[in-house]
């Protein structure tokens, strides 16, 4: 993960991201090579920045993955089949813990064991 260094936009669209050199070879700025995560302005339990994205777990053991819908970040813990929001992401910060995200941990939020994971 890293932080750009501008977008330049088009028509409305990121047409193009300055990344440094932490980018990796062979990322020319194309910003389909990017997924773009958005900041929640919150920290978790460990003062660690909480994303769009992040899988957060509760002190249940519950997981949940930070999504912007509806003008907001929501917390989605997963029923079965269905991701439901439970409540504020500010109210959870507090207690619970960035443990990865979608893009890099897509299999935190697999069911195991008959838990919502």
């Amino acid at each position: 993960m890293m932080i750009p260094d501008n977008f330049e936009f088009y028509d409305g669209k990121i047409g193009w991201i300055d990344a440094s050199k932490e980018a990796g070879p062979g990322n020319d700025g194309c910003p389909d090579q990017f997924e773009i995560m958005q900041y929640t302005g919150l920290h978790d339990s460990n003062g660690k920045e909480i994303y769009e994205g992040d899988v957060l777990r509760d002190e249940n053991g519950d997981l949940y993955r930070v999504k912007f819908d509806g003008g907001q970040f929501q917390p989605l813990l997963r029923y079965g089949g269905t991701q439901v929001a439970i409540e504020s992401i500010a109210d959870m910060a507090d207690y619970s813990s960035v443990i990865g995200n979608i893009y890099e941990n897509a299999d935190l939020l697999e069911e195991r064991n008959g838990r919502n994971l």
